[in-house]
């Protein structure tokens, strides 16, 4: 057995719509119990916006609402160095997540649970510097010092994560979310691979665990293939073939011990309510078809494979962020009996 030995395990990406942390961790650690994630509550608080949620001290930082930029003031070159002071010493504590931006982090700590797995996530460095702001009102990825800022910000933000998910569940698995990557190669995300994967890689640095990385878009999967990243999660439900051109780089991160998270759930209110367990089991195996037919096989695949919503549900409905991972627990289920790991 390896460290990514799954068996279509479920897990979420993490965001739900719910004011409450409470409501929406009594559904995660129902429904998830194998491996529970935290929730973030963008509409609780402006500040577990995406990239406010991970901005607490962030040199300058300022945060109205969902807008979020950066002001220098008096302070700031002393944050700046007491920022890279942290870095270097992994003095992450000086950089938690307070309980003010991830409420749900703090709800999921507070149960009594023992499950196999605990999941975490991030901003990804990409997301968060081009949703952050300079004095000029440019994104903070184009600015050499205020980018490497960040993405050192955000390492230190996982590592702070993992240890404190360890209280829960000392095997963990933190999730960078990543968007963003769906822009590679456009006008709209001017970066080479190489400094790509140095963006991933700074953060992924900070996480001795499992490290996954979450894209809902249609991107270049053999970038991130390259990165140390574990585990690789896209929506299967409307791109079930965008990882099927890089068969061989697959195969080649199969066999150093790499794992798939199917989002094969759909967060589209219609489809999961005209979605059945029966209906996604047919179009995942179909998915996962290709691959055994070209040399990667079904049952060692099946192996390296969670299975989650295609994306986030904070912006559904609280219906649909409950009927996503019940319908993800029946996938789930239906999938492990069949393929015989239950």
């Amino acid at each position: 057995m390896t460290k990514t030995d799954f068996h279509f395990l479920p897990t979420m990406i993490g965001s739900m719509p719910h004011t409450d942390p409470k409501a929406a961790v009594d559904i995660i650690t129902h429904y998830l119990q194998d491996i529970p994630v935290w929730p973030q509550l963008p509409r609780r608080s402006c500040l577990e916006g995406m990239s406010a949620q991970f901005s607490q001290g962030l040199p300058g930082v300022k945060i109205n609402q969902d807008k979020v930029w950066i002001e220098p003031n008096p302070s700031f070159e002393s944050e700046l160095e007491s920022l890279y002071q942290a870095y270097l010493d992994n003095d992450f504590n000086k950089f938690p997540i307070g309980a003010e931006y991830a409420a749900g982090l703090y709800e999921l700590a507070s149960r009594n649970l023992s499950p196999l797995l605990v999941k975490g996530h991030i901003t990804g460095p990409l997301t968060y510097c081009m949703s952050i702001k300079d004095p000029s009102g440019k994104d903070i990825l184009y600015d050499e010092v205020l980018s490497d800022a960040a993405t050192k910000l955000l390492k230190l933000k996982a590592t702070w994560q993992e240890h404190f998910l360890s209280n829960i569940c000392r095997n963990t698995i933190i999730f960078v979310d990543e968007p963003a990557m769906s822009a590679y190669g456009s006008a709209y995300l001017p970066l080479s691979r190489e400094q790509v994967t140095g963006m991933f890689d700074e953060v992924f640095s900070g996480i001795s665990g499992l490290k996954g990385v979450h894209c809902c878009g249609n991107t270049d999967w053999s970038i991130l293939m390259d990165t140390r990243v574990d585990i690789i999660n896209f929506d299967t439900y409307a791109y079930a073939n965008s990882l099927s051109i890089y068969t061989d780089e697959l195969k080649a991160f199969i066999k150093r011990g790499g794992a798939v998270a199917w989002g094969i759930v759909p967060t589209d209110e219609k489809a999961l309510k005209e979605e059945t367990a029966a209906s996604l089991k047919d179009r995942l195996e179909a998915a996962m078809s290709h691959f055994d037919s070209r040399g990667l096989p079904f049952a060692e695949l099946a192996r390296h494979s969670l299975i989650t919503p295609a994306c986030g549900l904070g912006l559904k409905s609280p219906e649909a962020a409950e009927r996503a991972p019940q319908l993800l627990a029946e996938l789930s289920a239906l999938l492990r009996r069949k393929h015989g790991t239950v």
